[in-house]
């Protein structure tokens, strides 16, 4: 026969199995919902309007609480203004603008999907080449041939730097808002890449934004545009077409950029670089 005093050991531990399992319950859902929104703060762009992480994950009466602790998620944490490495340079090119232009279907893929292509990328921080692989990302490869062919990056601004939760520099808008496009759409691809298996983009990858929501799942092949750097290994479902890698110098340049630091939050939820990153040139050819 159970004494009382087992009976009460015996409940007071149930209890506690209780707590622990709803504890560690909480903690997977805390990860698997900073995954989302890491995500999501990848997300802004293309063609139609930026998607700001906050209202993308907005809910009804019944999910304040976890709203709460989504706004409470680092995104790019605000910092005091840092020194601009980058403003001299700047200022040399602060008159250039970028050109207005837009398509209304992509471009036909002529690039040579069995090489390998260089995207040099002149910016008042230093230079960045990039080397991208046709034959895993052709249409994003031809895109980028396209439109550097066409001037369409020259002058135009790197808006956002992410520097908490995720690690990237994101360029490739003419409007420097994250609502810029060239008026069409890329496929995603080179999602089953091994290198950016285990849910981690490397430090050095070169990869699309889009307009993907992963809870709702809409926004698949919504790439334009704009691109980000990846300067420190992020965590980041496989959303997001992997098309480059970044040369060791510009690398060096995309440090001295994130050391600088990022600005607070604007209207559209973009944290610009305290560095004025400018695209003075991109040229793209075969390596």
């Amino acid at each position: 026969m159970v004494s009382n005093e087992q009976r009460r050991r015996q409940l007071a531990r149930e209890k506690y199995l209780r707590q622990q399992q709803r504890r560690e319950t909480a903690r997977r859902k805390s990860r698997q919902r900073n995954v989302v929104i890491a995500a999501v703060l990848a997300v802004v762009l293309a063609g139609g309007g930026a998607v700001a992480a906050t209202g993308a994950l907005a809910g009804n009466d019944k999910d304040k609480k976890d709203d709460a602790a989504a706004s409470a998620t680092p995104s790019a944490a605000p910092s005091s203004k840092a020194p601009d490495p980058c403003a001299k340079e700047a200022k040399a090119v602060a008159s250039e603008k970028p050109k207005k232009m837009s398509w209304k279907k992509e471009p036909e893929v002529t690039v040579d999907k069995s090489a390998s292509y260089t995207m040099k990328l002149e910016t008042t921080c230093g230079d960045m080449s990039v080397t991208m692989d046709a034959g895993k990302a052709p249409h994003t490869v031809n895109s980028f041939d396209f439109l550097a062919g066409k001037g369409y990056f020259d002058h135009t601004k790197c808006h956002r730097l992410v520097n908490s939760g995720i690690y990237v520099l994101q360029c490739g808008d003419p409007q420097g808002t994250g609502a810029g496009g060239p008026g069409y759409t890329l496929p995603d691809e080179n999602l089953k890449d091994p290198s950016i298996k285990g849910g981690k983009y490397p430090a050095g990858t070169v990869a699309m934004a889009n307009q993907y929501n992963p809870q709702t799942k809409q926004g698949k092949n919504t790439g334009g545009s704009q691109f980000f750097l990846v300067y420190k290994e992020s965590e980041l479902p496989p959303y997001y077409t992997p098309f480059g890698t970044v040369d060791e110098a510009g690398m060096k340049v995309l440090k001295k950029i994130a050391n600088a630091g990022a600005g607070a939050p604007d209207q559209t939820m973009n944290t610009a670089p305290n560095a004025s990153v400018v695209i003075n040139k991109a040229t793209v050819g075969k390596s």
